[in-house]
């Protein structure tokens, strides 16, 4: 077996109006990136209703497929659009997830790497927002509870923004463990300590502007990996936002390559402990070429370490 790459040409048609950073370069950036690795290559199928109403009302479903434009693009709030190829483009990133976890559940890979876009961990569950749709990482939690029959699944989400649609999601879902390392301050707001989920189920640490990555290998290592490994997962998945690196222009942290390397391996160290498969969806990250390299780093890192 080896490690999944799920993805799709249908990512590159979510267009976003010029000098948006959530852009279709982000995409091509990071798959040029992965062009040379052994990797099963699988195409990433469109969830259907169902699948989405693991997360989300119908209502708000078919809310956001009114409001794709025959042509251009919508604007949903200060940050979020919406584009003719959106909805494929949304559906396809959950159903990758949800591809990625039946492949790892199923013995078909070791691991998996959902390469979409939109990302999808800022979406509340009837709220689109900081360019996204649908809440990838927690659909395919649910997914793999609901369908799989699993009983404890971990998300940690490392996106330098705070995972507070994931966190909407999965606020009252006692058989998960959702984790946010984040800017604070930083847009949106949310990802305080003592925010911990209906059945101390969240866990959040934020870190300070202008920290580095030895503040981050602190922080999880203090915060993070024990309560990691008391809580045993099943199934990992990981929200892999890129925008922590030093050059990324929405925040003030400090990560460089070897960061995100590193908090992939013992994330999948732990993992391995516990007999859980990893599936990582991937969320920001807008400079380019930091984010194709740090992507690189964290597939390589998973291929080798699970």
């Amino acid at each position: 077996m080896a490690t999944a790459l799920i993805t799709h040409a249908d990512g590159l048609t979510h267009v976003t109006p010029a000098g948006h950073p959530e852009r279709v370069a982000r995409l091509e950036h990071v798959l040029h990136a992965l062009q040379g690795m052994d990797l099963l290559r699988v195409a990433a199928p469109e969830a259907e209703d169902e699948d989405l109403r693991l997360c989300h009302p119908q209502a708000y479903i078919d809310r956001v497929a009114a409001g794709l434009p025959r042509a251009g693009t919508r604007q949903l709030d200060a940050d979020t659009f919406l584009s003719p190829g959106s909805m494929r483009a949304a559906r396809r990133a959950v159903g990758g997830a949800m591809r990625g976890v039946d492949m790892v559940l199923g013995g078909e890979a070791t691991s998996a790497f959902c390469a979409m876009r939109p990302p999808g961990h800022h979406a509340e569950r009837e709220t689109p927002m900081g360019f996204c749709l649908f809440g990838t990482a927690a659909i395919g939690a649910k997914h793999a509870l609901d369908r799989h029959g699993l009983t404890r699944v971990a998300v940690v989400d490392f996106d330098v923004h705070h995972g507070n649609g994931t966190q909407d999601l999965l606020w009252d879902e006692a058989r998960t463990l959702f984790v946010s390392s984040h800017q604070m301050p930083l847009w949106p707001g949310t990802g305080r300590p003592d925010e911990t989920g209906a059945h101390d189920n969240v866990l959040n640490v934020p870190l300070a502007p202008d920290s580095d990555g030895n503040t981050m290998r602190s922080a999880y290592e203090t915060h993070v990996f024990p309560r990691l490994r008391a809580f045993a997962p099943e199934l990992l998945l990981i929200s892999a936002g890129f925008d922590a690196h030093a050059e990324d222009p929405l925040a003030q942290l400090n990560w460089e390559v070897e960061d995100f390397a590193w908090l992939t391996a013992e994330l999948c160290a732990i993992a391995k402990e516990a007999g859980a498969p990893v599936v990582s969806v991937l969320e920001g990250g807008y400079d380019l070429a930091s984010l194709a390299e740090s992507a690189a780093a964290h597939l390589q890192t998973l291929t080798e370490k699970t």
